[in-house]
């Protein structure tokens, strides 16, 4: 599976929607809404700290490591 973007989880506890969030982050809704819906092949550090800043969360709130299952068809 790989990572798994947890955005729309904090927004949600947060009681925020996307257009303000993009506002208070500095990027597009249509930027953000990339990255909510885990489309985005990178972030950059700076969204993410002000993600966090913003949400009061730390990466791990928003970012997901999970790994691949892999059958054992051996």
């Amino acid at each position: 599976m790989g990572i798994i973007v947890n955005l729309d989880v904090m927004m949600a506890k947060r009681k925020i929607g996307t257009g303000d969030l993009a506002v208070k982050v500095g990027i597009t809704p249509a930027n953000l809404s990339i990255l909510k819906t885990g489309r985005a092949k990178a972030v950059r550090f700076s969204t993410l700290c002000k993600l966090c800043e913003c949400l009061n969360c730390q990466p791990g709130d928003i970012l997901e490591y999970v790994p691949d299952e892999k059958e054992d068809n051996e």
